[in-house]
């Protein structure tokens, strides 16, 4: 069965602590307007290999951040479907399978291994005040007692801060799709936006390829992963036009896209046809039901097994002018 609660928590980072024992967590403190909490981020996994997959992005553009902002701070218990707030790795298009870089968790010498990369943000966080952390994951109660890293009383916070389907079947009691964690940290600009850097952890014996209803793992051929990929979206086409979805065959054979589709951020589908030439790239109009949002969307294509190809996300201050084309997946 899934994870027994799921949320958000919002705050900001007062402390951090390096991971340590057999199974480390790196513990971050975080404060609300009236309550402590501890985030605890996994760092090593019990399984081999034991290093993690981990990405940083920089500059995240997504639609989930335009709600995120408005939350309160603390904890928000959330409904693991789409459309809402939850983290999907894979149905969210929160980033690609490439952009996981498999990291140690400390390693002699400067920014080349876990520690270091989630040191350097908690500090970024720190040191301006008005940043806040969005941490995605599994909460725990207040307790009895003080937390027993941090001291605060009553104990409570979060943890599972990582991917949670496709887990090894001694873990796939956790697997659910729409409850995957993650820290979303967001920093104020001087034109009074908000500047988003995502973190997103995976364990290397997890797969990319789940079951929409469980999210147990599914066999997947990995070679058709990114085989086509989603390079770019008119969004905003001049009157009488269709919005389009350009795709570009990165292989060497031709891929018959017949019983293939593209999805948004609502399930809504639009089915494809055709043969797409080796390195070859094809604007596709967007028919409906689906149709992408100027608001910001997701756009995810699917095989004829219904097995994720690519994905792509943008936000609303990415969507160009009218007649203009956004670049994706850069």
């Amino acid at each position: 069965m899934p994870l027994a609660r799921y949320g958000v928590l919002k705050g900001r980072i007062t402390q951090q602590l390096a991971g340590q024992g057999n199974s480390p967590h790196h513990q971050l403190r975080i404060i609300d307007q009236v309550a402590d909490y501890r985030a605890a981020v996994n760092v090593r996994s019990a399984l081999a290999p034991s290093e993690l997959m981990f990405a940083v992005i920089d500059d995240f553009q997504h639609p989930l951040t335009e709600a995120l902002q408005r939350l309160p701070p603390g904890f928000t218990e959330l409904e693991s479907r789409p459309g809402g707030m939850a983290l999907d790795y894979i149905r969210g298009n929160l980033l690609g399978a490439r952009r996981l870089k498999v990291l140690p968790y400390a390693e002699v010498g400067p920014a080349n291994d876990l520690y270091d990369q989630l040191d350097a943000l908690a500090q970024r966080v720190m040191g301006e005040g008005a940043a806040n952390i969005y941490a995605f994951g599994e909460p725990w109660s207040a307790e009895p007692q003080k937390d027993k890293y941090m001291g605060f009383f009553p104990g409570a916070g979060i943890h599972n801060i990582h991917m949670n389907q496709g887990n090894d079947k001694s873990f796939a009691g956790d697997d659910g799709p729409w409850q995957d964690g993650g820290l979303l940290l967001s920093f104020p600009q001087a034109d009074r936006s908000l500047r988003w850097v995502a973190v997103f952890l995976a364990f290397q014996s997890q797969a990319l390829h789940t079951d929409d209803g469980t999210g147990h793992t599914i066999p997947a051929p990995a070679v058709r992963d990114g085989l086509v990929r989603i390079v770019a979206a008119r969004l905003r086409a001049p009157r009488g036009q269709a919005q389009t979805v350009t795709l570009l065959n990165t292989g060497a054979e031709p891929v018959d896209l017949a019983g293939w589709c593209l999805a948004d951020y609502r399930k809504a589908r639009c089915p494809l046809t055709g043969i797409l030439a080796p390195g070859a790239a094809v604007a596709v109009p967007v028919a409906a039901p689906l149709a992408l949002a100027n608001t910001g969307d997701i756009i995810t294509l699917l095989d004829e097994a219904g097995l994720k190809i690519d994905g792509a996300a943008y936000s609303k201050r990415q969507v160009p002018a009218e007649g203009h084309t956004l670049i994706l997946g850069a």
